[in-house]
C-alpha cells in the first residue's frame, strides 16, 4: 500500500522509515505542503499523511477522492485544518494521533515559563561574551504563584501536575472538570477567574469557540504583568491584541510555540530571507517575548509514538474499517 506524506521534514523520514517495515507500507515523502496545487502528488495512493499546516479544504479533499485516496492520516492531535464533512461526503476516513507523549508538550511549556522568568537564554549569551553581570536578569519564585490552565486534556493535565510539583496554586478551566486533577488539588473555576492567575498556559484545541480566546476583552481580565504561555494552537491568540498588551505592560511575559500565521514561516530556514510578516517581527522585537517554532512535540519519544500510532491507524482502518482507539477516529 502506498502512503504519500506532505510537509515532510528530515525527522519525519527518519522515524517513519524506522517503523515502516513493521507494517509493510510504501512511503513516499514530499516536502511540499498539501494544497490544491500539490494534491495531484497523491495520485495512486490509498492514504495521505499530513501535518498541522496542511490545508485540507473541501476542494482539496474532493481532489484527493478523485485520485482514489481512502484515508487521511494526521500525524498530530489537532484537526482544525480538515473539513471533516467533506471527508465524510467523499467516503474518506480521517484519523489522528490524539496523544503522543503529552509530557513532551507540557515540559516545553514549563521550559518556556522558566526561561522567560529567569532569562536563561539571555544569561547564556552574556556569559559566552564574558559578561557576568546579573543586571536585567531578575526573576521571581514560581513556587506559590497562581497558575491558570485553560484546557485539561492529556497535555493540560500533565502541565497541571508539573506545576503542582513546583508548589503552585493551580486552577483550571474546561468544559468538564477532571476529577483526578481535583483530587490532586487543582481547582476548576470559570474562565474569568482562571485568567486572573499570575501565569496562564493554554492547552485547549482550536475551534469556533476558542478562536481568539485571548483578545482585548479577556486580556483586560488578567493581572497586569501576567505571564502567558501558548503551546497549543496559534489561533487561540489575537496577535494584534497581545502586541498592544505587551506595549502597555498588561502582559509582562509571552511565550509562544505556535503562531496564527505559522504555516508561512515555521519548519523552514528563512535566515537569508526578509520576512514579510510584520506581526511576528514586532513580537520578536520585545525583550520579554520568547518564540519557538512549533517544537514542543519534538522529542524522540513523541516522534516514535507519532510514527507507530499513525501507521497502526492506517493499517487498522484498511483491515478492520475502524480503530481500537476511538479518540483517533475523526470521520
Amino acid at each position: 500500500m502506498k502512503i504519500v506524506f506532505f510537509s515532510t521534514q528530515p525527522y519525519d523520514i527518519q522515524f517513519f522509515n524506522l517503523h515502516k517495515d513493521e507494517f509493510g507500507f510504501e512511503l513516499i515523502y514530499f516536502e511540499a505542503a498539501l494544497s490544491k496545487k500539490t494534491a495531484r502528488l497523491a495520485e495512486n495512493a490509498e492514504a495521505v499523511c499530513v501535518f498541522v499546516n496542511d490545508k485540507l479544504t473541501a476542494e482539496v479533499i474532493d481532489l484527493l477522492a478523485s485520485q482514489g485516496v481512502k484515508i487521511i492520516a494526521l500525524r498530530c492531535a489537532g484537526f482544525n485544518n480538515v473539513d471533516l464533512e467533506a471527508a465524510k461526503r467523499n467516503g474518506i476516513k480521517v484519523c489522528r494521533v490524539p496523544a503522543y507523549s503529552p509530557e513532551a508538550v507540557a515540559e516545553h511549556a514549563v521550559a518556556m515559563l522558566l526561561t522567560l522568568n529567569r532569562k536563561t537564554h539571555k544569561a547564556y549569551n552574556r556569559v559566552r561574551e564574558q559578561n557576568f553581570s546579573l543586571n536585567g536578569l531578575l526573576g521571581f519564585d514560581v513556587h506559590n504563584k497562581t497558575v491558570g490552565v485553560v484546557g485539561t486534556g492529556n497535555i493540560g493535565k500533565a502541565f497541571c501536575k508539573i506545576m503542582l510539583g513546583f508548589g503552585c496554586k493551580v486552577s483550571a478551566f474546561d468544559v468538564i472538570a477532571n476529577r483526578d486533577l481535583e483530587a490532586l488539588g487543582v481547582e476548576f473555576k470559570p474562565l474569568q477567574e482562571v485568567l486572573e492567575s499570575d501565569i496562564i498556559s493554554l492547552h485547549c484545541p482550536l475551534n469556533d469557540q476558542t478562536m481568539h480566546l485571548i483578545n482585548d476583552t479577556t486580556i483586560a481580565m488578567m493581572k497586569k504583568g501576567v505571564m502567558l504561555i501558548n503551546t497549543s494552537r496559534g489561533g487561540l491568540i489575537d496577535t494584534k491584541s497581545v502586541i498592544q498588551a505587551l506595549k502597555s505592560g498588561q502582559i509582562g511575559y509571552l511565550g509562544i510555540d505556535v503562531y496564527e500565521q505559522e504555516e508561512k514561516l515555521f519548519f523552514r530556514d528563512l535566515s537569508s530571507d526578509i520576512i514579510q510578516d510584520d506581526l511576528i517581527q514586532r513580537l520578536m522585537s520585545f525583550p520579554n517575548v520568547l518564540i519557538t517554532a512549533h517544537q514542543a512535540f519534538f522529542t524522540e519519544d513523541a516522534l516514535s509514538q507519532i510514527s507507530t500510532t499513525t501507521l497502526k491507524n492506517i493499517k487498522d482502518l484498511l483491515e478492520k474499517g475502524n480503530l481500537e482507539n476511538k479518540a483517533a477516529f475523526l470521520a
